[in-house]
């Protein structure tokens, strides 16, 4: 009779081979092997292209462990943080530019951080630069047989050019295994204490599942959730690489049914080593990201204890919905995947305590304190330069508004002026005379020969200037003689006018 965990394996497996029908089906790698004899024990699409997001940084972890065995580097080499890496995407420490730290603790920080500024700064200080350090790493995978592998980065931030398979993750998982077997522990710490800051395993496995010993995680939206696992159970290790899931939640479940199954079975002297997988038919990876990255849903993420929290009401209903259901005509692709219905009322049980490894930047805790001391004065100053700058800005705005608007009001007091200026002067009109007033005022003892006007008597227009008057003649002495009287009696009612 099979055990539990197989009997949920196997009605999984069915389900999954029924949802396929006339569409096309793109099966998400999985693979269960012995760490041991490298004998398979499950396997589907193990040899398939796929993007491997962080995983990658095993890789990483191998060549700079490789380095240290041959001798040209060492546990204590310092990593220097360049701005190209403090420039990275996240996940990530955020070290600035210039800062230092030993080779030993930037493994540790991106096993369990998974940071890729420092995954960017192991490649440049290990490799000369990220192109040198990518070399190294295809020259590890060749010689170790991982046959699907293209390497270009050391942190699997995403490059359409950067495949791997399933196959080659359990070959360079065993390898990590039994080339460094003293460094297992990298691979198992649960947490990172960073002055006092505590960052735990992206690995949802890690002290959720009974015997979870290692390995990595990682997440980008064309590859989907990753992880390669291993455990231990009565002495035997088995390692699973699961690719390509929704959500860290299922991709954690998944590897934990795959464990069950895998402890159940055993793999016998006619299973295939892993090594020996047939390549596969597929010439590129497919693009996980219209599946595992909607528009609709927030950004996927896999940090901490919210890369396993249960999906919002609804939201794992329609990933499973478009990744396994898709069978109509519109679109060609659906989700061979095991058991993803079953996985939504399903979670592992609460992470066991963490217990946090200490990291620090320079090459000892004490320097470290000293540098973060030093950092945090720069910054205290950097911001009260920033305010300062911030202050005489807005001041210096404001004295530019100021000066603008008395510019702009001597600008338009000119031009009232100036239009002022341009008008012609009204002519003045002469004040009215007075009724009573004459229009020339005579001289004192009046000017002889032009007529005075009386008062309120114009003179008459055009009348001609009077005439001089000429002499008289004498009248005859006989005409004087003859009428005296007369003229005396003239002379004495009249007084004569002078000069006329």
């Amino acid at each position: 009779m099979l055990h539990a965990p197989a009997r949920r394996f196997l009605l999984g497996l069915a389900a999954t081979l029924g949802l396929t029908g006339a569409a096309q089906a793109i099966q998400t790698p999985t693979l269960v092997v012995d760490a041991d004899s490298g004998k398979v024990i499950y396997q589907r699409a193990a040899t398939d292209p796929w993007y491997p997001a962080s995983i990658t940084k095993l890789m990483t972890t191998y060549v700079a462990l490789d380095l240290v065995r041959q001798g040209r580097a060492s546990l204590d080499t310092m990593i220097t943080i360049s701005p190209e890496a403090a420039a990275e995407a996240p996940s990530k420490m955020g070290f600035r530019a210039g800062t230092q730290l030993t080779l030993d603790n930037a493994l540790k920080i991106i096993m369990v951080k998974s940071a890729n500024d420092v995954s960017h700064a192991i490649g440049e200080s290990l490799g000369g630069s990220i192109e040198g350090f990518a070399e190294m790493m295809n020259q590890a995978s060749a010689r170790l047989g991982m046959r699907e592998s293209r390497w270009f980065n050391p942190h699997g931030l995403p490059d359409p050019r950067q495949w791997t398979s399933a196959r080659d993750m359990a070959i360079l998982g065993r390898a990590l295994m039994r080339d460094f077997p003293e460094r297992h522990d990298l691979f198992s710490i649960s947490a990172i204490q960073f002055g006092t800051a505590v960052m735990a395993n992206h690995n949802g496995l890690l002290g959720r599942y009974a015997g979870a010993d290692g390995m990595k995680t990682g997440f980008i939206c064309s590859g989907g959730f990753n992880v390669v696992a291993s455990a231990t159970r009565g002495g035997r290790r088995i390692i699973t690489v699961v690719m390509g899931q929704p959500s860290a939640r299922e991709r954690d479940l998944k590897a934990a049914d795959l464990f069950d199954y895998g402890f159940t079975q055993s793999a016998g002297w006619t299973s295939d080593s892993v090594e020996a997988l047939a390549p596969s038919a597929v010439a590129e990876p497919p693009d996980m990201r219209p599946y595992v990255c909607q528009r609709s849903k927030p950004m996927p993420i896999d940090e901490g204890p919210g890369a396993i929290a249960a999906p919002a009401p609804g939201t794992g209903d329609q990933t499973h919905a478009q990744l396994a259901g898709a069978t109509g005509a519109s679109s060609a692709l659906a989700l061979a995947t095991l058991n993803n219905g079953q996985l939504r009322t399903r979670s592992l049980p609460p992470r066991a305590p963490l217990q946090p490894i200490a990291v620090w930047i320079g090459r000892s805790p004490a320097e470290g304190q000293a540098i973060l001391a030093q950092q945090a004065e720069a910054a205290k100053a950097e911001q009260a330069a920033a305010r300062n700058a911030r202050a005489e800005a807005l001041k210096a705005k404001r004295e530019a508004s100021r000066q603008a608007k008395l510019d702009a009001k001597a600008k338009a007091d000119a031009r009232k002026a100036e239009a002022k200026a341009s008008v012609p002067a009204p002519k003045t009109k002469a004040a009215a005379l007075p009724k009573n007033a004459a229009a020339y005022t005579a001289a004192e003892g009046g000017n002889p020969g032009i007529p005075q006007a009386g008062i309120g008597k114009p003179l008459p227009k055009g009348k001609p200037a009077a005439k001089a008057a000429e002499p008289k003649k004498p009248a005859p002495k006989a005409a004087a003689a003859a009428k005296p009287t007369t003229a005396r009696s003239a002379s004495a009612r009249k007084p004569a006018a002078a000069d006329e």
